[in-house]
C-alpha cells in the first residue's frame, strides 16, 4: 500500500519489477539497471519523508502494516504473561497488559491493541477501551507498584469508546482516575506513543517520567477528522486541522510536551518492523537506565510468579 504523496515511487517500482523479471529469465543483464533504479527510489522516499505534513504522519501512524503493541510484546520482550480483567465489569480486549522482561529487567507492560482484520477489529473495538480497559491497566500499574516494578505503556488509539454504554459505565471517571493515579506512581513509568495518541483514549495510560513517541506518529486533544468536523462541519479540511493541531512528534518536542522521538527506518516502521523492534529496544533501554540507574536493578521475581487467578 502506498501514501498518495508516494505516488512518484510506485512508477519506479514498476519499472524494478519488470526489470527483475527480465533479469531472471537470463535473457538480459539488468542487475546495474535495478541498482540504479532502487537508487533513485530511496532518494525519493527521503525527499518525501523529510517534508512530510501533519496530515501525511497522520496517515503513516495508521498504515494497517504497522507494528502494533502485541507484536512490540512478541519481539522486544520477552516471558510475557498477559493478565486479564478489571475484577468489576470485563476483560477490555482494546487494552492489554502483563509481567514481561526487558532482557534481565522485568516490567509491566501495558497498551492499546488493534485488529488486523474485521473479526479482530471487532474484538478489539478498532483499539478504543472501554471503562473497564482503563480499569483494568489501572490494577496492572498498583500490581506493578507493589513488586516494585517499572511500567511500559504503548499508545496507539483513535481514542476512547464513544459508546453511550461506556458512558454509562464511566468512561470519563475512569481516565480522569488513571490520570491521578499515574501521577503519584512510584514506580518509573515510560511512555511511548506508537500510533495514534488521540485525545484522552490515549492520556489515559499517558502519565509518566518519560514520554517518547515514534517518528510518524501524533499526539492530540482531538483527531484532525473531529476537528475539522467541528470547525468546518465537514471533514474536507482534515489536512488543514492536522497542520493547524501541532500534533507531529517534532512539534510535540518542541513544545517540551514529550522527551524524546523515536526515530523510524525510513517509510515509517511498517517498511521494516524487525528494524523498528531494535530501536525501540534499544530507547527503552536507555529511559529505564536512567531512571533505574542500572538496569536489573529491581528484585527480578517474574519466573516465580503463579499462575492461577491470585494475579
Amino acid at each position: 500500500m502506498l501514501f498518495d504523496f508516494e505516488k512518484p515511487i510506485e512508477e519506479l517500482q514498476k519499472q524494478i519489477e519488470k526489470a527483475k523479471e527480465t533479469h531472471a529469465k537470463g535473457k538480459v543483464d539488468l542487475g546495474d539497471t535495478i541498482k540504479q533504479l532502487e537508487g533513485k527510489v530511496e532518494e525519493f522516499r527521503k525527499t518525501i519523508y523529510t517534508e512530510l505534513n501533519g496530515w501525511q504522519k497522520v496517515q503513516i501512524s495508521r498504515h494497517p502494516d504497522r507494528p502494533y503493541t502485541l507484536d512490540y510484546i512478541e519481539e522486544v520482550f520477552t516471558d510475557f504473561i498477559e493478565l486479564h480483567g478489571d475484577r468489576n465489569v470485563a476483560d477490555d480486549k482494546a487494552m492489554i497488559g502483563g509481567f514481561a522482561k526487558l532482557d534481565n529487567q522485568p516490567v509491566m507492560v501495558i497498551g492499546h491493541q488493534k485488529g488486523r482484520n474485521t473479526k479482530q477489529r471487532q474484538m478489539r473495538n478498532f483499539g478504543m477501551p472501554n471503562p473497564e480497559g482503563y480499569r483494568k491497566a489501572l490494577r496492572l500499574m498498583r500490581l506493578a507498584e507493589k513488586f516494585n516494578i517499572p511500567i511500559i505503556t504503548l499508545i496507539d488509539t483513535p481514542g476512547a469508546s464513544p459508546g453511550l454504554e461506556a458512558e454509562e459505565r464511566g468512561q470519563g471517571e475512569a481516565i480522569a482516575k488513571n490520570l491521578m493515579e499515574m501521577a503519584v506512581l512510584k514506580v518509573p513509568v515510560i511512555c511511548v506513543v506508537i500510533g495514534e495518541g488521540a485525545s484522552g483514549g490515549a492520556l489515559g495510560i499517558g502519565v509518566g517520567n518519560k514520554i517518547a513517541m515514534l517518528e510518524y506518529t501524533w499526539y492530540s486533544v482531538i483527531s484532525p477528522e473531529s476537528c475539522s468536523s467541528i470547525l468546518w462541519r465537514s471533514w474536507e479540511h482534515k489536512e488543514k486541522a492536522a497542520i493547524s493541531l501541532k500534533l507531529t512528534s517534532n512539534d510535540m518536542l518542541e513544545n517540551k510536551l514529550i522527551d524524546k522521538i523515536i526515530s523510524e527506518p525510513l517509510g515509517g516502521a511498517h517498511n521494516d518492523p524487525e528494524a523498528m523492534y531494535k530501536t525501540l529496544k534499544l530507547e527503552l533501554k536507555k529511559m529505564l537506565k536512567e531512571k533505574l540507574g542500572d538496569l536489573g536493578g529491581f528484585t527480578e521475581f517474574i519466573a516465580d510468579l503463579p499462575t492461577g487467578s491470585a494475579l
